[in-house]
């Protein structure tokens, strides 16, 4: 039988080495805090062979004492806490104590540093964990840190690594997530003599275009809203910039990049009704709170947090990413309005003088004046015609109706040039907000029919509508039972009026059977409300007057969430002009 003995000290931090330096992008993260901590306000990496071969991380930070060099690569000693109550409270990137002594267990590695105001620095090198002696060097104030032949004493762990360009990559990413994170630091990354990143300190929503890219930032909006010592920050995709994967989504709690399935939950909710089937939202956000709200001291790589209070803080990201998400069309700056839909090439443009205006061109649109009654109900009465030449202020984001396509899409013109939108998606979305809006306040209105519509029904059907009639009638049905084998349907919503009532019945009694009316009308009230727009919103192939279409425009532009319909899809798209003079080649 085995006896019970003490671990060395150098397998003690090789172990360690395990869960802390995972891989090179692993190492770069904890050199990369340890920098920031330090006060930097200028960063350069270098890298060789994907950060195997040679990592070097150069700073402009306070350094560090030569009595203290030594400290620096010993296990559990730091600067940055020295009690229970500071770990509680831990407001810098590290607190661990144990990157610096892990690389050193499993590289060779060599650090300088440089206090300001001293006359030159000093040097202390490891190997396997074996330290060696200070040594004076020349180096500007600062600290420069070199790893070399990161996993040579553990040839098996060093197996394990892939090739090259993927452990580039991992670094790469480890990167863009820290300079991200910091848009006051400048930040540079070789690797293979090679420049691949210089990033000047710039406004954080400039550094994110640049490392997210110019598309995400302009298909992104703007959100900073704060409730008490809470605020959250950043650049969030419309769902028209949705992505199959996470590799666009960014998240930092007081500056540190996190995976929280809490946060990753409140942001999915958010997007809920407007993100279409398994897409993946992108954005770079930024939550702030005091250091005690938030326990980092959960995991070795420091990528999972616990927050003291999960409920509150689901609450508030959740609303405050509804809250941008949901500002209507009208209620954007100009950019964010143009971005949602598709990109225009930037570039010299041809000039138009002639602002939009209402006209017509002739695709057998039907002048029915009782029509859009008929198809928009409750949605408002035709406005009239605008002045033929409107200035450019008076112009609305979605512009004027022009016609129809197919009965499919209204076209229309605006400031930038051209407005696709599919009718039936739209009329969907405007119809659904209102409905949410109006059972937030009391139950759905209730129009009676003149004739009740009588339809044969399931036995199940019929001992659903006894025994939820005060559901159905909450969101505006009223059903009679008229034998064991037939209903009636002898009222409806108002908002859906001109939909087929027992179209409408059926698919409710499906949703309350299926869920229960108290599932129905709480955590499923907007899928069922979803149902309901979609039974009253406008279908194909119906001709819509001109002022018909210009009313279904406004109440896009001052809707919630008008850029998809309930499904995810979109409900416009915009062609700028010069887009437009690129496909036929004008002006060159």
């Amino acid at each position: 039988m085995s006896s019970i003995r003490l671990l060395s000290d150098l397998l003690i931090d090789q172990i360690a080495a395990g869960e802390v330096v995972e891989r090179p992008a692993s190492a770069l993260k904890e050199l990369l805090e340890n920098s920031l901590d330090a006060g930097a306000n200028q960063v350069s990496v270098t890298l060789l062979e994907g950060g195997v071969k040679l990592m070097r991380i150069a700073d402009n930070g306070v350094g560090i004492d030569k009595e203290e060099l030594p400290l620096a690569l010993a296990r559990h000693a730091t600067s940055k806490i020295g009690s229970l109550d500071d770990l509680e409270r831990v407001a810098s990137l590290g607190f661990r104590g144990e990157a610096l002594a892990s690389i050193a267990a499993v590289a060779r590695l060599s650090l300088t540093s440089r206090r300001r105001g001293e006359r030159h620095a000093w040097k202390i090198a490891a190997e396997g964990g074996e330290m060696g002696g200070i040594q004076p060097a020349a180096l500007e104030p600062g600290t420069l840190l070199e790893i070399q032949e990161l996993y040579f004493n553990t040839p098996a762990r060093r197996k394990f690594l892939k090739s090259e360009a993927t452990e580039y990559g991992h670094c790469e990413e480890m990167f863009r997530r820290i300079a991200a994170s910091r848009a006051d630091v400048s930040f540079t990354l070789q690797h293979n003599a090679r420049k691949a990143w210089n990033l000047a300190a710039a406004a954080p929503e400039r550094r994110i275009a640049q490392l997210l890219g110019e598309e995400f930032a302009g298909a992104s909006i703007s959100l900073d809203e704060q409730s008490g010592p809470l605020r959250l920050w950043g650049l969030a995709s419309l769902p028209g910039f949705s992505r199959g994967g996470r590799d666009t989504q960014y998240f930092y709690v007081n500056g540190r990049f996190v995976r929280d399935r809490l946060i990753s939950h409140a942001i999915r909710e958010a997007y809920r009704d407007i993100l279409h089937h398994e897409h993946q939202p992108a954005y770079a956000l930024f939550l702030e709170l005091p250091p005690e709200g938030v326990d980092v001291n959960v995991h070795p790589t420091k990528i999972e947090v616990r927050f003291r209070e999960p409920q509150a803080m689901h609450r508030f990201i959740h609303h405050a990413l509804d809250k941008a998400l949901a500002a209507p069309i009208a209620q954007r700056p100009p950019m964010e309005r143009a971005a949602q839909p598709a990109f225009a090439p930037r570039g010299p443009a041809l000039r138009y003088n002639s602002p939009p205006g209402q006209g017509s061109i002739p695709l057998g649109v039907a002048e029915r004046e009782n029509l859009y009654h008929t198809l928009f109900g409750q949605l408002g009465r035709p406005e009239a015609p605008p002045p033929a030449e409107a200035q450019p202020q008076d112009i609305p984001p979605l512009g004027y109706a022009l016609g129809q396509l197919h009965g499919v899409y209204i076209l229309a013109q605006n400031q930038q040039g051209m407005v696709i939108v599919d009718m039936h998606a739209a009329h969907e979305r405007v119809t659904y907000e209102k409905l949410k809006a109006e059972l937030a306040e009391r139950p759905l209105a209730m129009q009676p029919l003149l004739i009740p519509v009588s339809f044969n029904a399931d036995p199940l059907d019929v001992a659903t509508v006894e025994e939820h009639a005060a559901a159905l009638s909450e969101i505006g049905l009223e059903l009679a039972v008229l034998s064991p084998s037939a209903l009636a349907v002898r009222a409806a919503p108002v908002l859906l009026g001109g939909c087929d009532p027992v179209l409408l019945a059926r698919d409710v009694l499906k949703e309350l059977r299926e869920f229960g009316a108290s599932q129905v009308l709480t955590e499923r009230r907007n899928q069922l409300l979803a149902t309901l727009a979609c039974h009253a919103s406008v279908r194909a192939n119906r001709q819509l007057t001109i002022p018909e279409m210009n009313a279904l425009l406004r109440e896009m532009e001052a809707a919630e969430r008008a850029d998809q319909c309930n499904h995810g899809r979109p409900t416009w798209r915009a062609i700028g002009m010069d887009e437009l003079d690129g496909l036929f080649m004008r002006g060159k």
